[in-house]
């Protein structure tokens, strides 16, 4: 089959033919339909993380179930998107409430299949999703409509639920607090969407991009606003001089960490979402920390249980409670995928979803 490889950090990305082994107990065969190119994928290419090699790309998907190995239960024919973080139900975090830190999550790649040469092949988050098909485990797949066009049903896999949980879940915006929003890629148009589902007032997207203007505004922003000297001060007059209750970080880098720290008012709260580097420290006074009373904190995969959340999400997206259009800026195919990276790269639009043929 068919699939998006990664060689080296910073080496072009080549579509390829790969080899999957057949599936093994409790073990799935599943044709993907739809994957989104999200920011992960990006970091595992450019040197923010360190995965193995050569790695098919891609996380973020859903597809249609074709094989089930020995026991796995997931009937043939079942549409399903893709967890990249699935539970172990075991460790202490799992029996403790936190499946998003289960502690058998930790390697961002893992071994499985080999390249048409016979090389030894990783696959990204144990999926390797931008790739005609994908062997995984049956807990790493959640059950949605057959009905959910799978270019949206992908997105509830990263971008949605990542967004979307980060609101409801780790923050817990209410209605009438004000929300910031740093940076407005797919997860931070997801947030946008699901601070005004709560009724969030004002929400105020920042972003370098003007571009990204119209895109914030449909998604639920009240105002979109640039990331330069007057930020701070048009935030504050926004918000009666005090700043936002909530700023949510979905870049990753310590510059709009701090950034969102000072947007946010006396006691209010910063939630970090963007994944950023290990030697990209965030530097905070201690006297700031204590005199602001601020709480800065991280949203790992939305603080959520895909299990039982993903179905609750395509259901929202089904009834059109959760409208997932302004996420979407077009679709490609595999051969254009590395583009769709490109465009990434350069901050161009939310996300590009990769659709595979029938």
């Amino acid at each position: 089959m068919r699939a998006l490889v990664a060689r080296a950090p910073g080496a072009p990305l080549r579509v390829e033919e790969i080899r999957l082994p057949a599936p093994g107990p409790g073990e799935l065969r599943v044709r993907i339909r739809a994957a989104g190119v999200c920011h992960s994928d990006l970091s595992m290419v450019n040197g923010t993380l360190a995965p193995a090699y050569p790695l098919v790309l891609g996380h973020e998907a859903a597809g249609v179930v074709v094989e089930a190995g020995p026991g796995a239960a997931v009937p043939v024919g079942t549409q399903v998107v893709l967890n990249w973080a699935p539970a172990c139900r075991r460790c202490w975090h799992c029996r403790h409430g936190e499946p998003w830190l289960c502690a058998a999550n930790t390697a961002p790649a893992v071994p499985r299949g080999e390249t048409a040469d016979g090389e030894a092949l990783h696959v990204t988050l144990g999926l390797g999703a931008f790739a005609e098909e994908v062997v995984v485990p049956e807990a790493a797949v959640v059950a949605v409509p057959g009905d959910l066009p799978p270019e949206r049903a992908a997105l509830l896999g990263c971008a949605v639920l990542t967004g979307t949980g980060a609101v409801r879940n780790t923050a817990r915006v209410a209605a009438g607090q004000s929300v910031a929003v740093i940076g407005l890629g797919g997860v931070g148009l997801s947030v946008l969407t699901a601070a005004r589902a709560a009724g969030a007032a004002p929400i105020v997207a920042v972003d370098v991009a003007e571009a990204k203007r119209g895109l914030a505004l449909a998604a639920g922003a009240t105002h979109f606003l640039a990331p330069d000297d007057r930020l701070s001060k048009e935030i504050r007059a926004l918000t009666e001089g005090r700043g936002v209750d909530h700023a949510f970080e979905c870049v990753g880098r310590a510059a709009t960490i701090r950034t969102a720290w000072r947007l946010t008012r006396r006691g209010g709260a910063v939630t970090v979402v963007g994944m950023g580097g290990k030697d990209d420290l965030v530097s905070l006074s201690a006297l700031d920390i204590f005199h602001s009373a601020r709480t800065l904190r991280s949203s790992v995969y939305g603080s959520s249980d895909p299990d039982r959340e993903v179905p609750g999400l395509a259901r929202e997206v089904g009834d059109g409670t959760l409208d997932l259009t302004p996420l979407i800026s077009g679709l490609v195919t595999l051969d254009e995928a590395p583009a769709a990276f490109d465009r990434l790269a350069r901050g161009e639009g939310a996300r590009w979803v990769v659709t595979f043929p029938d």
